[in-house]
């Protein structure tokens, strides 16, 4: 296999070797793989939201953007640049500190991730032993910046649609946290590139890049999956922002940028989640002849990664929207318990005295009983909500009970 060497040496190579001394070297490298990550992040929200219109737009039998640019491509720059002409309303008796740094938090938070995203084979922005505890970590960033934003702004539906935040993101991380710990226990380590790397499936010295972890563990990248769309607020979770219950949600008092850094956030941190499952369950950037030509690493990641955010456009243009209570039982009673009896038996499984094979057989087998387990559940659920009434209780009825007036009433 072809090493490849990591872009940060490289550079800090190329620049001591110029005579600057290592400390500034490593600084500017540092600086200048920083400076690329979040430009490539805010250009990339402009293609992931007309990637959202036209998807979901061609699902409800409309165009989509079509007027501004080639196929629409320039709307959203022209969005973008009326909300940076948009005058900033900031309510009365609003927490100034709260109410301003949390839409500065949500996009800190996001674009922090992609620091430990393994693009290709040596392309990452630090490759940390901890990186899958690194990703855990940041994602309470994001939590934290919605309740401040529901709690600044003074105002009820922005702070109810707050605890919903809490509630419901903090509910789904637990079982995406599970999924990712599966795949640390397989793998034997929490660095990205290393579970990139460790999916490589040669065959005759020839590597096919097919050995990916969602084949063998379909319970886990499942349950990732539907985790991930709670986390980034998509139908059918996305209760933070039931325009029916609680207007815009915790973002209703903001206007102009303030108000776009929020769905600025929530799309890239759509793509980012995308990312991450692809990197932790189909292989990253591996692929056939990445070994050879590794820059192909970079098509196949991104692929993958834009691939699985079309699949998350998909189900936000075809699903509805799930209650409150189903989406509490759902996380509490069938992914959570779920998960924790999965990772236990893995760790069983993966200390038993036979061989690698067999504990690959036997993880896998873990997975199919659990996917059919959760569908079992389910179908029970729905089926017993078919019968269950719509109303909370059963009134009384009138009939028998009216008497005429007396003679003489108003």
């Amino acid at each position: 296999m072809q090493t490849v060497p990591y872009w940060g040496d490289v550079v800090t190579g190329w620049l001591t070797g110029l005579g600057l001394p290592e400390g500034w070297a490593l600084f500017i490298a540092y600086v200048v793989g920083a400076g690329i990550l979040i430009t490539y992040a805010m250009l990339s929200a402009l293609l992931l939201i007309w990637i959202t219109r036209k998807v979901v737009s061609r699902i409800q039998d409309r165009i989509g953007p079509n007027r501004v640019g080639p196929y629409g491509l320039v709307q959203t720059v022209a969005d973008a640049l009326k909300l940076l002409s948009k005058e900033q309303i900031s309510p009365a008796y609003a927490d100034p500190a709260a109410y301003n740094l949390a839409p500065i938090l949500s996009v800190a938070g996001t674009l922090m991730v992609l620091a430990v995203i393994p693009f290709a084979p040596g392309l990452i922005g630090v490759d940390l032993n901890v990186g899958a505890l690194y990703i855990v970590a940041l994602g309470s960033i994001g939590i934290m910046a919605a309740l401040m934003a529901g709690w600044g702004s003074h105002n009820k539906y922005a702070l109810l649609a707050g605890f919903r935040v809490v509630a419901q993101l903090l509910s789904y991380e637990i079982p995406m946290v599970l999924s990712i710990l599966t795949v640390v226990f397989l793998t034997g380590t929490m660095r990205m590139q290393a579970i990139a790397e460790f999916q490589a499936l040669r065959i005759f010295g020839f590597n096919l890049g097919l050995g990916w972890l969602g084949i063998l563990m379909p319970a886990s990248m499942l349950i990732f999956f539907i985790s991930s769309l709670a986390e980034a607020e998509l139908t059918p979770f996305d209760l933070l922002e039931a325009e029916s219950e609680l207007i815009a949600g915790f973002h209703i008092e903001y206007s102009g940028m303030k108000f776009a850094m929020f769905f600025l956030a929530q799309f890239v941190n759509s793509w980012i989640l995308g990312a991450i499952l692809a990197t932790l369950f189909l292989g990253g950037w591996q692929g056939p002849l990445v070994d050879q030509i590794p820059i192909l690493g970079l098509v196949y990641f991104m692929a993958k990664a834009y691939g699985i955010y079309l699949v998350q456009q998909w189900i936000r243009g075809t699903f509805p929207r799930v209650r409150i209570d189903q989406l509490m039982y759902f996380a509490w009673k069938v992914l959570v318990p779920g998960m924790v009896i999965l990772l236990m038996y893995q760790a069983i499984v993966q200390k038993l005295p036979v061989a690698l094979g067999i504990q690959y057989l036997l993880v896998f087998l873990g997975n199919i009983a659990l996917i059919g387990v959760v569908g079992v559940v389910l179908k029970r659920y729905f089926e017993q909500e078919k019968i269950r009434t719509k109303r909370s209780f059963s009134p009384r009825t009138l009939v028998g009970t009216m008497q005429p007036a007396p003679e003489g009433a108003d």
